[in-house]
């Protein structure tokens, strides 16, 4: 009886341990990130590439972002430094960097630079990048080979996934039970520079072969809802449903960014699926965005020679999520065209994590849009432990953003929040929220008594969580904010009681209340410095 008891309880065990490690999960529109049990907001910050390599450089560090009110860091695992021979590793720098974050009660998404980073292959293996043969490079126009591992060579995806695998089966042993890592970033980066494809023989025959039939299957079945960037190639083509890359794609640099992200996606999906099948934490990858279609992000036209080709960019997301399932989110590096990027990545069911972008002010600002417009996982700009470490005003947001988090987890994906993110020319923005239309204009946010040298313009930003029919929590700065109602031709609206405040142990706790100069006589919030304000409205004719 005993023999047969024993399976049942290690099966229960299983289920268990899968259910509880963390893990994303729908809640309306919105999608989550559960870390014991709970939604988690990531208020992270990226390390410089190689910080994590070097405990002692680690020491002061972990303090630092735990005061800046850091609650996770992104930190990069080398594969040259975890697998120094084939076949044998040492997590030994890895289990100090979780402890490390631990001691400030901080959490860790791990980026693993392992084939791909910023378009090279500089963190792969030193037995790896000797011998070219068994792990063969990306060539470019006129025969050159690049220092980029191919994606079309079993022999690389396969040592990568080994390599993954072992990673992952050594962060379940070493915190599967305490859940310091959350999520995993699958390589970095990747793209072909110089060239829009690869051009080695292997690569050649690929190109002039089929289409694959699992990624035509993909686009058939989502013809009429695939987003306009890839549809429009396609149907230039003729909408073909079989034949070589460019019979159905046609000529051109739209065509081998097609391809090489449809061959990074499978060996990238591979990667994924060996790690998840020894500790299936969520993995996502991040993209360096370019452009697509023979046009940069700025209209600029994209030779084969400019192009960063085939990497998770936001025009590619389908190709992306067809090719790479085991794949959970895939995310751009916001630097440019941050709001058109937000927009562009949370298409096709894909949440939005933000795993590199501006930190300062403006970051700060980025922060409350993410958060309040795209119910993000996670936000992090780079570089935290350097000289892009974070200031005052971006501690200051994410101070906010930990007194909201209950809030704003409580609200995501259910329409009753929303955000505004605006620079000094930026007209006002309108946006619905519950039961108002919200309207945020740019004010000049105040300065400090001796401004920083060659200080630029700020930009301002505000979040808004309708908690009632008639309640809502603002938090910003440099904004002023009206109300309005929804139907054309409604009645007016007037602002109630209005408080700030801040919330102290989940439990709001008002301030000042505010009337006369602070509310322009009663027709907006005002928020010349960063905070809160709770509102309540009222309807008159």
């Amino acid at each position: 009886m005993k023999l047969r008891i024993l399976p049942c309880c290690t099966l229960l065990c299983s289920l268990a341990l899968a259910a509880d490690i963390p893990h994303l999960q729908k809640q309306g529109t919105a999608t989550q990130l559960i870390v014991d049990g709970k939604p988690f907001m990531a208020l992270a910050g990226e390390l410089h590439n190689s910080s994590a390599t070097n405990l002692e450089y680690m020491k002061p560090v972990w303090p630092r972002l735990a005061a800046a009110k850091l609650n996770t860091v992104l930190a990069g695992v080398s594969w040259n430094q975890i697998e120094p021979q084939e076949g044998k590793f040492d997590f030994s720098v890895l289990d100090g960097v979780i402890r490390g974050a631990r001691s400030e009660n901080l959490h860790l998404v791990l980026l693993w630079f392992a084939s791909w980073k910023n378009s090279t292959s500089s963190y792969a293996p030193d037995w790896v990048k000797r011998d070219f043969k068994r792990f063969p490079r990306i060539r470019i126009q006129g025969g050159q080979t690049i220092e980029l591992l191919s994606p079309f060579s079993d022999a690389n995806r396969d040592a990568d996934a080994r390599a993954c695998a072992a990673l992952m089966r050594h962060i379940k042993e070493v915190d599967g039970q305490q859940h310091t890592v959350l999520m995993i970033q699958v390589e970095n980066e990747m793209n072909v520079h110089r060239d829009s494809r690869d051009r080695s023989p292997v690569a050649n025959r690929a190109y002039a072969g089929p289409v694959p039939k699992t990624l035509m299957d993909y686009l058939q079945k989502q013809k009429s809802e695939l987003l306009p960037e890839v549809r429009q190639v396609w149907q230039t083509a003729g909408f073909k449903t079989s034949g070589t890359w460019e019979e159905v794609f046609g000529k051109g640099v739209a065509t081998d960014q097609l391809f090489m992200a449809w061959y990074f996606a499978r060996y990238v999906d591979r990667v994924a699926e060996a790690g998840k099948a020894e500790y299936p934490l969520p993995m996502y990858v991040n993209g360096w965005m370019s452009g697509f279609g023979g046009k940069s992000h700025t209209g600029d036209a994209l030779t084969p020679e400019r192009v960063n080709s085939g990497g998770p960019e936001a025009h590619l997301l389908e190709v992306w999520q067809a090719g790479a399932p085991h794949i959970d989110i895939v995310s751009g590096d916001m630097y440019s065209w941050f709001v058109e990027s937000c927009a562009m990545y949370a298409r096709s069911g894909n949440p939005i994590f933000i795993p590199e972008t501006q930190g300062g002010q403006e970051g700060s600002m980025r922060a409350l849009f993410a958060f309040g417009r795209y119910d993000a996982i996670g936000f992090s700009p780079f570089g935290v432990d350097g000289s892009r470490a974070p200031d005052a005003d971006f501690s200051g947001s994410y101070d906010i953003l930990t007194q909201l988090a209950p809030l704003i987890l409580a609200h995501q994906g259910k329409g009753t929040m929303s955000a505004a993110f605006l620079g000094p020319k930026d007209p006002p923005q309108k946006v619905r929220v519950g039961n108002y239309t919200v309207t945020a204009a740019y004010t000049q946010p105040r300065r400090p008594a001796t401004p920083a040298p060659q200080e630029v313009q700020p930009f301002a930003g505000a979040i808004f969580i309708a908690a009632g029919p008639d309640e809502y929590y603002v938090a910003g700065r440099g904004v002023s904010v009206t109300f309005s109602a929804n139907a054309p031709g409604s009645s007016q609206v007037g602002l109630g009681t209005v408080e700030e405040g801040s919330f102290v142990n989940n439990r709001w706790v008002p301030g000042r209340q505010l009337a006369g100069d602070e509310t322009e006589q009663g027709d907006n919030l005002s928020f010349r410095t960063l905070g809160i304000q709770r509102v309540t409205l009222y309807r008159y004719e």
